[in-house]
C-alpha cells in the first residue's frame, strides 16, 4: 500500500490553525508575513500556536526569521533570533526554520552556528534561503547542513518566481545527493494538484506548501 504524502502546511499566525489540523496536515510551520515569505510571530502567536498542535499531536515548526528582505543578520537581528529560538524551545515547539547567508550569497557559517547552538536540540530546517545559494556551492553547503545536525532543507530548487516543475531536475538532483543524510523538502508552487505527481518524480515523501492541502 502506497504511503500517503506527508504535508507540512505553511500558515499565517493561528487563524488558519484549526482549520488545516482538522483537514488532515502532518506538520505545521507558524509564520507571521507570509507575504514576504515568513517572520517571526509573536510570543503569544507561538504559545497558543504550541499549546494547541500539542494537543492534537502535531508537530510544530516555527520561522525564525526577524524581517523580510535578504538572509543577511546584523548581530542585532542574530540577537533578536535567539531570543526567538530560546522563546520557542521554552514554549515546547518542536522545531523551527531559519537561515542566514552572507553577502556573496554563502552559509554565514559563523550566525549558523550561533543559532544552531541557541536552537538546543529542537529540529532545524534551512529555509528557502538555500535557494539563494549558486547551485556551485550547494552541494557543499548540504554537506555543511548534515555535519551541524540540520535535519531538512525547504527548497524551490530555484528562484521562487518561476515554476517548480522548471527544477524539477535540480531537486532530484539534489535528493540523489543528500542520500538519505538530510531530508530535501520541496516548496513553492505546490498544489494538490501537482503534489503528488511531483512528489512521485524528484523521489520524496514529503512536500510542503499553503495549498498542498483542502481546508
Amino acid at each position: 500500500m502506497t504511503q500517503p504524502l506527508f504535508k507540512e502546511i505553511a500558515i499565517e499566525n493561528f487563524t488558519d490553525l484549526p482549520a488545516v489540523v482538522n483537514a488532515g496536515a502532518n506538520r505545521i510551520e507558524l509564520n507571521d508575513n507570509l507575504a514576504v515569505g515568513g517572520t517571526t510571530v509573536s510570543r503569544g502567536v507561538m504559545s497558543e500556536a504550541a499549546r494547541y498542535t500539542a494537543e492534537h499531536h502535531l508537530p510544530l515548526v516555527t520561522m525564525i526569521r526577524p524581517r523580510g528582505g535578504n538572509f543577511v543578520y546584523n548581530d542585532t537581528e542574530l540577537k533578536i533570533m535567539e531570543a526567538d529560538l530560546f522563546s520557542a524551545q521554552e514554549l515546547g515547539v518542536d522545531g523551527v526554520a531559519l537561515g542566514a547567508l552572507t553577502a556573496d550569497n554563502r552559509l554565514d557559517t559563523e550566525a549558523l552556528e550561533q543559532l544552531l547552538a541557541a536552537a538546543g536540540g529542537m529540529s532545524v530546517t534551512f529555509h528557502m534561503a538555500f535557494d539563494q545559494l549558486s547551485t556551485s556551492v550547494q552541494l557543499s553547503a548540504l554537506d555543511w547542513l548534515v555535519d551541524h545536525g540540520v535535519e531538512r532543507i525547504l527548497t524551490h530548487g530555484g528562484p521562487l518566481n518561476t515554476p517548480i516543475e522548471a527544477h524539477v531536475d535540480h531537486l532530484t538532483e539534489l535528493v540523489k545527493y543528500a542520500a538519505g543524510r538530510i531530508e530535501i523538502l520541496p516548496g513553492g508552487g505546490l498544489t494538490t494538484n501537482n503534489a503528488d505527481q511531483l512528489a512521485k518524480t524528484i523521489g520524496v515523501t514529503a512536500v510542503h506548501g499553503t495549498h498542498v492541502l483542502d481546508f
